[in-house]
């Protein structure tokens, strides 16, 4: 795969991780790009995460900094320091202004980075920029995912856009504007003014990665920074980068979800009948990050009655008289009752596939929204009750 033009990549270990796998990854615009970003809305913020979103608003970037194994959060001080000084080293490593580096970083909250380790490895970091370096860019920012994620789509006049992300634990994303981690860089040829490349972020996020849960956690650290170089030449509508960033991104939330902590299966939760979409989006949510829910679709259980309750206790009114769910094309409640335990023995065949849609239709109205979520088993309380360990 090419990446879009005027992007280079590359990543080393600086012995972040106590495996000694690669841990350290560098995305460099070969001129100043165009940056925009949306980060984390949780309280508790990561101090690259307050860097990232500091620098972003000076709406141009020359290179994105990554770790993995230390999410530098909760750090005080020490942290912001540490996170600078990384930043700066690598910065004179490629001869650009250090805050013309956004950093993010992925691990154990409560560990200070080791700016140290970064700044001895800064020349390698530099030396390795290639442009089919962006495989080992993918590897390198992974903590508990089974691989990388990475998705592309194309663009009028040739111009296209690249993702690259990482996430399988701590999978609730809550972006907005600046204000175990999901972590995701888009990068574009396609010349785009900051104001519109931020609109376009902020509209891509709002069905994609705010619209996935693996665990119900907002993390601390999540990210997603947009850079673009303008190098195709070519100038698409707002329209065209919506859809194209919009596809990008919903295959790499996907992705993560697939990739939950132990998950075997991902539900699309599609809430339909409600007032408006907010209020749809609501009870989707909260069916979505249900445990007795998850647990269920673990079991391949068609337990109607857990998706009905979640719903209930969304806070949206709606008459459970009215309610009729399915698995897929399957019907397993029709006016607020079973169906019958035929449709429930063929439902529990289809969640026992790998992916599958659960609809709730809950009115008349023309409210709508949907979400993905995956399954909850034994494997994520074995990988998270021995995380820092």
């Amino acid at each position: 795969m090419t990446p879009p033009l005027g992007f280079r990549f590359s990543a080393v270990s600086a012995g972040i991780r106590k495996d000694g796998r690669i841990d350290l990854a560098l995305a460099m615009a070969d001129e100043p790009a165009v940056a925009a970003g949306v980060f984390t809305r949780n309280l508790v913020r990561a101090a690259p995460v307050e860097v990232a979103a500091r620098r972003v608003a000076a709406g141009t970037a020359r290179a994105v900094l990554v770790n993995a194994g230390c999410a530098n959060a909760c750090t005080g001080a020490a942290g912001e320091e540490a996170t600078l000084a990384s930043t700066a080293a690598v910065a004179r490593a490629l001869g650009v202004p250090a805050d013309s580096v956004l950093p993010a970083s992925t691990g154990v909250i409560g560990a200070l980075l080791p700016a140290d380790k970064i700044a001895a490895q800064a020349p390698a970091l530099v030396g390795a920029l290639s442009v089919e370096g962006w495989d080992a860019f993918s590897r390198a920012i992974l903590t508990t995912d089974r691989g990388p994620k990475v998705a592309r789509a194309t663009l009028p006049g040739g111009a296209s856009v690249l993702g690259v992300a990482k996430g399988a634990g701590m999978i609730h994303p809550d972006l907005g504007p600046p204000q175990a981690t999901m972590l995701a860089f888009l990068f574009t040829d396609a010349r785009v003014e900051g104001a519109v490349l931020q609109g376009v972020l902020g509209l891509a996020v709002a069905d994609t990665f705010n619209a996935a849960s693996v665990d119900g956690d907002t993390s601390t650290n999540d990210t997603v920074i947009a850079l673009a170089s303008g190098k195709s030449g070519a100038s698409p509508t707002q329209a065209e980068l919506v859809a194209a960033f919009t596809q990008v991104s919903a295959e790499l939330a996907r992705a993560m979800v697939a990739d939950g902590e132990g998950a075997s299966h991902v539900a699309e939760i599609v809430v339909t009948g409600l007032p408006d979409d907010d209020a749809a989006r609501v009870v989707a949510r909260t069916v979505a990050t249900s445990l007795l829910v998850k647990t269920a679709l673990f079991g391949n259980d068609a337990n109607w009655g857990r998706l009905l309750a979640a719903a209930g206790r969304a806070g949206i009114r709606f008459d459970p008289r009215r309610a009729r769910i399915s698995i897929d094309d399957v019907e397993i409640v029709k006016g607020g009752v079973a169906v019958g335990a035929e449709a429930e023995g063929r439902a529990a065949a289809i969640l026992a596939g790998p992916t599958y849609t659960i609809g709730i239709e809950l009115g008349d109205g023309p409210g709508r929204a949907r979400y993905l979520t995956s399954d909850l088993g034994h494997s994520y309380v074995d990988v998270n009750a021995g995380y820092r360990s």
